[in-house]
């Protein structure tokens, strides 16, 4: 409810999101049961048993885009958290949908590099923090924008009705896992339009008539609230408009720089911010050349909603245990950020 009315957007946008469950970390009453943090620490305590407790991890490699503080970085609070008697490297990534595969990233790079023996990677959200009506409440009373301005107003409510919180963690270690399968990363490639295309989405920000992006510092704290500067904003015409043609594209050049085609994939698991675009995603790839069948999809976006920087993790967790892999088998992870169009593939085989 917003001003004592439903939301204008709900409705539309779960009909066409296919989204059927999202979670969050509030009770009924709408009170945090974990933070950020905490869910992170406990998806990395999930990762440990009697063979490697916390003091065996050598990198803590951590990726969110809703950070619960400015300063200290997310990934020492996790650090924190968790506890233990030995100092480890910690590294934190900050953005977006692309942070998780950032992290992971790193901590590939590291563990192939011989500078640690292993990483828990970890990407986590508490985006319900931003989504509360409380944060709107404020701009509907002084501007009544669901009313006058109905555009904006969408813009803002849009990600309320996609998004959920959650925490997801990976191992790494230089060698496979014994009696069980493990998937051996073969290459994470990320690059970003960022130097050809304005802010999609964003948050503690406002864009201008220009494109422009104006942080949330450049304004009066009591502008802060009134005009609703830390929701979560989606500009929906530049994200039509980019994000999958973008994804595309690059995955043609990946294509190429890696010489593999569809047919060598075996299981495509992409980070889709509602089912809206599976049909085009689909149509595109096959418009430019390199279509992957639909019965090669996997993933559970209706189930669990967009966790951001953790979608990928949580497709990958429930593909491992699904039963349905197979040793020598190809798995291509794709992740699209629209904040300013970045985007991630990693090819992955089981092993």
């Amino acid at each position: 409810m917003l001003d004592g009315k439903p939301s204008k957007a709900r409705r539309v946008i779960l009909r066409r999101n296919g989204i059927k469950q999202r979670y969050y970390a509030l009770d009924e009453s709408g009170n945090v049961t974990h933070s950020n943090v905490e869910m992170a620490a406990n998806a990395v305590r999930g990762l440990l048993d009697d063979n490697l407790t916390i003091n065996d991890i050598d990198l803590l490699a951590c990726g969110t885009g809703s950070p619960e503080q400015l300063i200290p970085s997310h990934g020492v609070m996790v650090h924190g958290e968790l506890g233990g008697s030995k100092n480890i490297e910690v590294v934190s990534f900050a953005g977006s949908c692309c942070t998780g595969v950032d992290a992971l990233k790193y901590a590939y790079m590291a563990v192939n590099l011989g500078l640690s023996q292993n990483a828990a990677v970890v990407a986590s959200e508490r985006l319900s923090a931003w989504m509360k009506a409380s944060y709107f409440q404020e701009e509907s009373k002084q501007l009544l924008l669901l009313e006058e301005q109905p555009m904006i107003a969408f813009q803002k409510d849009f990600l309320r009705w996609m998004l959920s919180d959650g925490a997801f963690a990976l191992l790494l270690q230089k060698a496979p896992g014994q009696n069980k399968l493990s998937l051996r990363v073969d290459w994470i490639d990320i690059t970003s339009y960022a130097n050809t295309k304005e802010t999609c989405m964003y948050a503690g920000a406002e864009k201008d008539r220009n494109g422009a992006l104006k942080g949330w510092a450049s304004f009066p704290q009591k502008e802060w609230l009134s005009e609703s500067l830390f929701a979560v904003k989606q500009d929906t015409r530049l994200l039509s408009e980019n994000i999958v043609p973008l994804g595309v594209e690059y995955l043609k050049q990946l294509s190429k720089k890696y010489n593999f085609q569809p047919e060598d994939v075996d299981w495509f698991l992409p980070h889709m911010s509602s089912m809206f675009f599976k049909d085009i995603i689909l149509e595109e790839s096959k418009n430019r050349g390199f279509f992957i069948p639909e019965d090669k999809w996997f993933y559970n976006l209706p189930l669990i909603g967009n966790i951001g920087s953790a979608s990928a993790f949580a497709m990958i967790e429930e593909l491992m245990n699904s039963g349905k892999l197979v040793k020598g088998q190809k798995v291509l992870v794709m992740i699209p950020e629209s904040a300013r169009f970045s985007y991630c593939y990693c090819m992955l085989t089981v092993c």
